[in-house]
């Protein structure tokens, strides 16, 4: 005879098992909804729409979280995360010397111009993240600090206040760059643009 092993309600492994799923659940709702709000923009992003996009019912979402503000923070904060961790690992796979000007290429490239939804949300929603929630600007605010920090980190002069000055400079370049080249509806210029901020930091960091 087969015995199989039924695990009660108020199991431990029910528990860890329902907790595992729980989690899984509300990861993919935060990914959903960080792609969608670097695709469409906090206006355009709502709780029903990605509730469908994550393969969930609208009903669902106040299982995972209190409010659309909540997981929007959650989503600003998964994409800022990701942003900086790919960025990083470009750098540290860069030959020695070369590392921002990884960065830099791969930030300003024709790649990241056209994958919005995956790219920096910071270049995505800059505009209009001065209207959104204290939480969302808080998450956002951290990650921009992150990425400033880990630009330092590659200068020559790392650790002096000269350093940390021209990676804020730099960032905000890039970021600008980025938003120009994307609202324009020129491709050469939209190419210009972007050309033009790597060849104005060509000697950065040699």
């Amino acid at each position: 005879m087969m015995v199989v092993m039924k695990i009660k309600p108020n199991h431990p492994g029910a528990r860890r098992a329902t907790r595992s799923r729980k989690e899984a659940t509300h990861d993919r709702i935060v990914e959903v909804a960080a792609r969608a709000i670097r695709r469409s923009g906090y206006a355009g992003t709502g709780v029903a729409d990605i509730m469908k996009e994550a393969g969930l019912t609208h009903g669902g979402f106040y299982a995972h979280f209190d409010s659309r503000e909540m997981l929007l923070a959650e989503a600003a904060d998964s994409a800022g995360a990701e942003a900086v961790s790919l960025s990083a690992d470009i750098a540290a796979a860069a030959a020695p010397g070369q590392s921002l000007q990884a960065v830099m290429q791969a930030y300003l490239s024709q790649q990241h111009l056209e994958d919005v939804e995956n790219g920096c949300p910071v270049a995505a929603l800059g505009s209009e993240m001065h209207r959104q929630a204290p939480e969302v600007r808080h998450a956002a605010t951290r990650h921009i600090k992150a990425m400033i920090d880990m630009v330092a980190r590659q200068l020559p002069d790392w650790g002096t206040p000269g350093a940390h000055e021209q990676a804020m400079f730099m960032v905000t370049s890039m970021v600008g760059t980025m938003m120009m080249a994307r609202a324009v509806d020129d491709p050469r210029l939209s190419a210009a643009l972007r050309e033009a901020a790597l060849k104005h930091f060509s000697e950065a960091g040699k």
